[in-house]
């Protein structure tokens, strides 16, 4: 969610006067500035802007990229998302950007995002109109550039549909660079709870619960492992940006901490089973629904920014991802088709 602060009166990475596409820093600052312009083109609309008023083409113009189509929620006429190139193509650059939004609280838009937001808990976002544009706006420019670079890029509720549109191109072979940031994680906030060893109780717990059910519930026919998920988007390796003072978004810390102490322990097949399942969609499948949770990452690199957060809106926003001097902590969780993972030392980063 974003405050009109977040959106309007802070200032771009205006520090990066020229890129370097080799630069994390860099990267990350520029997909944060495109999905900025998206919420700024939505308030444009809004506000009826025109000519000079107009106040979105700064955030993608800075950084020598064209607008070439506006994604349009079919409900509410808002803008949700934008399709970017980048001209004239530079090394190592995307040649397109498809950034999307998250919930605006403003009154022409907030039941329809909220109504999504409703859909994303019951893990249903993949079943509404908006996700469908979305996924076909993807499809299309993946098809008819299949040689080029695309990026995906969103946040909050805009993280959630980029990376729907990440997975279903992956199914379909294709591999997209994508920028998550602030995804939600629809859970119990666990990652709230001060004593670790209450929280790693918590998530055992849960683990064996939920990989109990799903041997118990599953289907008499077991599906192919080329029709298993978790094999197939273990070679995607999406790039999460995550604060842990946004309870939003701060599950997947302990997701992936979880998931590396369960294989430590030798029990990482259990734990492999689980995080595939959340005890609702076990039930949804029981009842003959196909259902995959969105929070379904075998691979990742998570990022976490430490630095101080005043309160829960600046934890939340999507601003603080183009900040320069950042207390970043980075590592990289990189799963195999048979669930085992791999992992680097964390850093900080700036």
């Amino acid at each position: 969610m974003a405050s009109e602060k977040d959106i309007f009166d802070v200032s771009g990475p205006t520090h990066l006067t020229s890129v370097d596409w080799n630069c994390q820093h860099h990267r990350r600052s520029v997909a944060a500035s495109l999905v900025q312009g998206v919420y700024v083109l939505e308030r444009d609309r809004q506000l009826n802007r025109q000519g000079p008023e107009v106040l979105a083409p700064p955030w993608w113009e800075f950084f020598h990229f064209e607008l070439i189509r506006k994604l349009v929620d079919d409900a509410d006429f808002s803008i949700f998302g934008a399709i970017f190139e980048l001209k004239p193509l530079a090394s190592n650059a995307p040649r397109f950007v498809i950034a999307f939004r998250g919930t605006v609280t403003t009154k022409e838009s907030v039941s329809r995002d909220l109504t999504l937001d409703l859909h994303l808990i019951q893990n249903g976002l993949h079943r509404t109109s908006r996700s469908a544009i979305a996924m076909q706006a993807v499809q299309n420019i993946a098809s008819a550039f299949r040689d080029s670079v695309i990026w995906l890029a969103g946040h909050s509720l805009g993280s959630a549909m980029a990376m729907l549109a990440g997975k279903n191109m992956v199914k379909n072979g294709i591999f997209l660079e994508t920028f998550l940031f602030n995804p939600p994680y629809v859970s119990a906030p666990i990652e709230r709870i001060k004593d670790k060893n209450v929280k790693r109780g918590i998530r055992f717990a849960t683990s064996i619960i939920t990989a109990g059910l799903a041997i118990a519930l599953k289907p008499q026919q077991e599906r192919p492992h080329s029709d298993d998920p978790f094999a197939i988007l273990a070679n995607w390796i999406p790039h999460l940006y995550v604060n842990p003072a946004d309870h939003i978004c701060s599950e997947y810390i302990g997701y992936f901490e979880h998931r590396e102490n369960m294989e430590e322990m030798g029990v990482g097949s259990i734990e492999k089973l689980a995080t595939q399942n959340s005890i609702s969609d076990i039930f949804l499948r029981a009842m003959g629904r196909e259902s995959e949770p969105l929070h379904l990452l075998p691979s990742a690199n998570l990022t976490v920014n430490l630095s101080p957060s005043p309160d829960f809106k600046w934890a939340h926003g999507i601003h603080q991802w183009w900040k320069p001097d950042l207390n970043l902590q980075c590592k990289p969780y990189i799963a195999t088709s048979n669930g085992l993972m791999g992992y680097t030392s964390g850093g900080n980063l700036t």
